[in-house]
């Protein structure tokens, strides 16, 4: 599987994995749902322009970096609860650049993928937040309707914004397959 050349080599996500064997379970289920997630994501977010970032529709619409950041967010949500940890709103995130955000958000969900796929009992994943009056829990039914299906949602709306601001997706991205045409 080739990369293009001004991806870095650890950047995941420019297929979705292939596996060894496939075998249904609620975690290779779910991993499987994180990669067409994580694919969607990379392509989405890939060969975006400053101007691209800064597009929003209206003036009471998110930009695409903003959406970037909630996206960021909600991987860090995602692989906190496969990690068993919780996620702390009380602690001050780090300044990143928008190349940082997306390897991090891509690296959160290749990381949740990899926990999932060997686990048979998600229950124990379950979502878990410190804010500054408290803390919160959720069952892990909620990853999938709440994080992961919202960041599908984004994943979908940067690729409209893009499309929208003059940049679209490559059209070499086959999302069915999981595969990039050659």
């Amino acid at each position: 599987m080739a990369q293009s050349s001004n991806e870095p080599q650890e950047l995941p996500y420019y297929e979705v994995p292939d596996y060894d064997k496939v075998e249904y379970t609620a975690g290779t289920v779910t991993a499987r749902l994180i990669d067409g997630l994580g694919f969607r994501y990379r392509w989405a977010t890939e060969n975006l322009r400053e101007e691209d970032l800064n597009y929003q529709v209206t003036d009471s619409s998110r930009t695409i970096i903003q959406t970037i950041d909630h996206l960021l967010g909600l991987s860090r949500v995602i692989v906190n609860s496969t990690l068993k940890v919780p996620t702390d709103f009380t602690q001050k995130q780090p300044k990143l650049t928008y190349e940082e955000k997306r390897i991090e958000t891509l690296n959160n969900f290749k990381n949740a993928s990899k926990i999932l796929m060997t686990s048979s009992v998600i229950e124990d994943y379950k979502i878990q937040f410190i804010f500054t009056g408290g803390e919160s829990q959720y069952p892990f039914w909620n990853n999938i309707n709440g994080p992961i299906a919202d960041a599908i949602w984004h994943s979908g709306q940067i690729a409209t914004l893009r499309r929208a601001s003059g940049n679209p997706m490559s059209k070499k991205v086959r999302f069915l397959e999981g595969k990039i045409e050659d």
